[in-house]
């Protein structure tokens, strides 16, 4: 498997970037993976109670579909490995000290962080933080 497992590493190289764009979550009872691809999902998870999709804001405003809360993505450019231990701990505990939440989403190549928009600046820079403490170690 590719990708940095080393967690030192991980956190000097994090290179948190912002998305410019909004997304929310939405749910779908009786719905299945590859339902709404209309709404052009940056994430999907199948759960028990219906469809769970990760879709861009304007998507669901242009299409009437109900959601409750506005987040922001920060990708992190590292080459995470899959195998990789320690990494979520770090940043989202990080981000917990500064009352952020952190929604996870795992991409092959990089980690993604969704947080509400209203705390995107305070994440990021939480984040830019967090790798230039470890890179002075």
């Amino acid at each position: 498997m590719g990708g940095e497992q080393n967690l030192v590493e991980l956190l000097a190289s994090l290179s948190p970037e912002l998305v410019n764009e909004e997304f929310v979550f939405c749910t779908f009872e009786d719905a299945r993976y590859g339902d709404h691809s209309e709404l052009n999902p940056l994430a999907a998870m199948s759960e028990r109670e219906g469809l769970t999709l990760v879709v861009p804001r304007s998507a669901a405003d242009e299409n009437g579909v109900r959601y409750e809360c506005v987040f922001r993505c920060i990708s992190l450019r590292v080459h995470s490995s899959l195998d990789a231990v320690g990494l979520t701990a770090a940043f989202s505990t990080r981000l917990a000290e500064h009352g952020i939440s952190a929604n996870v989403i795992a991409g092959y190549f990089h980690d993604h962080i969704l947080v509400p928009d209203e705390h995107a600046a305070r994440a990021l820079a939480a984040l830019r933080e967090l790798a230039q403490e470890v890179d002075a170690i």
